[in-house]
Formats: C-alpha cells, sequence, structure tokens
C-alpha cells in the first residue's frame, strides 16, 4: 500500500485536511499518516478542529509555535525531515500557505519526496506578506499542483509553469466540500450563536488576525474603530484570535464589540450561517463567507480570491476606517445570487484522483 504524510499546522489546513482524509479512508487504497507541526496550538485553535471534524489522531505532533519565522520554520524542517527518514513515504500532501506549508515542502523535496500542494497557485502580489512567499516557494518545488480557479492556474501560466516538469490540475477548492458536508451537523453541534442569543442575519461576523493588520497599531485602530462604529447598529461579533488579543491587551486597546474566544468549526459555521455579512481579512473565511451565501468585506488591501469581488460577493477596503463603513452600508441591503458556481463540486474526491495517478 503506498504512503502519504499530511503536514497540517493551522486551522484552514484542519478544514481542508479532514475532508481528504475522510476520503482516503473510504477509499481504503493508500495509509495515511497526519504530522501536526503545532503552528496553532491553542485549544479552540486546533485540538478541537480534531475532536468536530473527527480527524484521524496524528501520529507525529512536533510542538513548534510562538517563534519567529526563521525559528518556526528551521526547526519545522528538522524535524519534518525525521519523520520523513522513519516513515519514507511516496509523497507529502500539504495545504496553504504557512510555515507548515514551506517545511513541509522542503523537507520532502531534498529528499527526493513527492510533493503534493493543494491550494497552489495563489497569489496576493504582496511580497511583504510571509504567506506569499511560502506560497511561491512551495509551488515551485512541488512535483503536483492542486490548483482552486481559474485565476491560480493563471498565475502559474505568467510564471512560466508551463515550461517545468509539474503537473497542474484545476481541482476546485476543497473548503466547499467541507462546508457542504459539515452544515449538514453543525446547529446540532454548535454552541455559541444560541448562547449569544443572536437573532438570524441581525449582526455582524468579523476576524481580525493577519500581521499586517495587527503589527500596525494605526491599522489595527483604524479597523476597530469602524466595527465599533458599525456595532452602534447592527451587533459585531468578533472570535478574538491570540495574536490580535495580546496586542489589544499590550496597548491597553478596548472596543465595544462583542469579543468572543476563538470557536471550533461547528460554531463558525453557525456563525456564517445566521450572520448578515462577514468583515474579515482572513482568506479561508472569505470564501467560507460565499459558500454560506454572505457577502464580505475584506480589511485587506489585496486578496487571493479575486472572483469574489470581479462577482461582487465582497468588497476591499483595506484598513480604512471609511471604507469599511462605505462597505457595510453598500451590502446592509444588498441580495446578491449566490448560485454562481465559482470553486467546482465534489473538489475532495477529484483531488484524491489525482494524487493517486502520480505516487
Amino acid at each position: 500500500m503506498k504512503k502519504i504524510i499530511t503536514i497540517l499546522g493551522a486551522r484552514p489546513q484542519f478544514v481542508k485536511g479532514a475532508v481528504l482524509s475522510r476520503i482516503i479512508k473510504e477509499h481504503n487504497e493508500i495509509e495515511e499518516i497526519i504530522i501536526h507541526t503545532g503552528q496553532h496550538y491553542d485549544t479552540n485553535m486546533s485540538a478541537v478542529f480534531f475532536e468536530e471534524m473527527e480527524i484521524p489522531k496524528p501520529k507525529y505532533n512536533l510542538d513548534i509555535n510562538g517563534l519567529s519565522h526563521g525559528a518556526m520554520t528551521g526547526q519545522m524542517l528538522e524535524k519534518i525531515e525525521a519523520v520523513l527518514k522513519d516513515e519514507k513515504p511516496d509523497a507529502v500532501v500539504i495545504y496553504g500557505d504557512t510555515n507548515s506549508t514551506i517545511a513541509g515542502a522542503l523537507a520532502a523535496k531534498k529528499m527526493h519526496i513527492k510533493v503534493i500542494h493543494i491550494e497552489a497557485g495563489l497569489r496576493s502580489f504582496n511580497m511583504k506578506m510571509p504567506e506569499e512567499i511560502n506560497r511561491i516557494l512551495t509551488d515551485r518545488i512541488s512535483d503536483l499542483l492542486l490548483c482552486p480557479t481559474d485565476t491560480a492556474i493563471k498565475n502559474l501560466q505568467q510564471e512560466g509553469y508551463s515550461n517545468l516538469p509539474i503537473n497542474i490540475v484545476k481541482a476546485g477548492d476543497i473548503m466547499k466540500d467541507a462546508v457542504l458536508y459539515y452544515s449538514k451537523t453543525s446547529s446540532a453541534k454548535a454552541k455559541i450563536y444560541f448562547k449569544l442569543n443572536l437573532k438570524k442575519e441581525d449582526f455582524i461576523l468579523a476576524t481580525i488576525h493577519r500581521q499586517e493588520n495587527t503589527d500596525d497599531l494605526d491599522k489595527l485602530k483604524s479597523i476597530f474603530e469602524a466595527l465599533e462604529e458599525i456595532h452602534k447598529e447592527t451587533p459585531v461579533v468578533l472570535p478574538l484570535h491570540p495574536r490580535t488579543k495580546a496586542i489589544l491587551e499590550k496597548n491597553n486597546l478596548k472596543y465595544n464589540i462583542t469579543t468572543i474566544q476563538p470557536v471550533g468549526y461547528f460554531d463558525m459555521l453557525e456563525l456564517l450561517k445566521n450572520c448578515k455579512m462577514v468583515i474579515s481579512d482572513s482568506g479561508g473565511l472569505q470564501k467560507e463567507a460565499f459558500f454560506n451565501r454572505k457577502n464580505v468585506i475584506i480589511a485587506r488591501d489585496e486578496t487571493e480570491w479575486v472572483e469574489l469581488v470581479d462577482n461582487g460577493f465582497a468588497i476591499i477596503t483595506g484598513a480604512n476606517k471609511e471604507k469599511i463603513k462605505q462597505a457595510y452600508r453598500y451590502f446592509k441591503d444588498k441580495k446578491n445570487d449566490f448560485s454562481v458556481n465559482l470553486y467546482g463540486d465534489n473538489v475532495g474526491e477529484t483531488m484524491y484522483q489525482e494524487i493517486k495517478k502520480i505516487l
């Protein structure tokens, strides 16, 4: 039996990994071993996802977190390499654009193990983003690039990938499979939405965590001031990322919005299902909002998911307070048609079949 190692480290990767792990288990043709790097180590950011989503328990937990980019990536590279030496897999599967992603890709490639990159080809064209560096380098050293959109394919073609011995496939977005599958049971397992006594489509779900916003106090203040003003008219609920919480507390910044602890996937799904719209600097949440038929205000200067903007489901505002408020007013009474298929169908199964071909 062929063997793959899947490397997970951050919340979106747990969600995507759950879909593929379930399909691998159903086919029973490939052995999957999971490494959890520990990049997201908070219980609500990590452990709860494995429990709720029935992801196979990681065989290896590297417990690497809370370090600088260089130290974190270096330690991951060293420890992943040691696991690969012991396990001798046929391929390594990595997701997205985190330090766990690039560390896994580097470790595997230098040992001549095939690298499969899920969510390949995405670009923000902002080289100040650590994620942009990770995704570009990972794509270049991968053997199979499973792309979510036509835009991702086009990005790779423009970078000359057509001339490289790399398999490029438009597979769709595996996050869609996760939303469709887990939405069936989320209301029975979620708690926060009901505890907060919220009214359906009468609150805004917000998340702010990217370093470009949290590490720039002017940007952080601008975003939270906008949220506070919007909250006076429509309640704003914000699961508070540990990094954002620490910076707010360090600078004694307090805002009159509803903040809650980070939530598990089912709680997030219920909040998404029932909110009016989303304000976020998250990449994954932009699509999850779309899959739940919600418009999204993107508190960044760019997005990898340009099709959401092009089709009127999202507005980019950056950290600009007035632009955020303006976008809120625009979407407040906006009814969009979410029936357009931007991200494929049966994505996990498509990916599984492509992975099988290169093993």
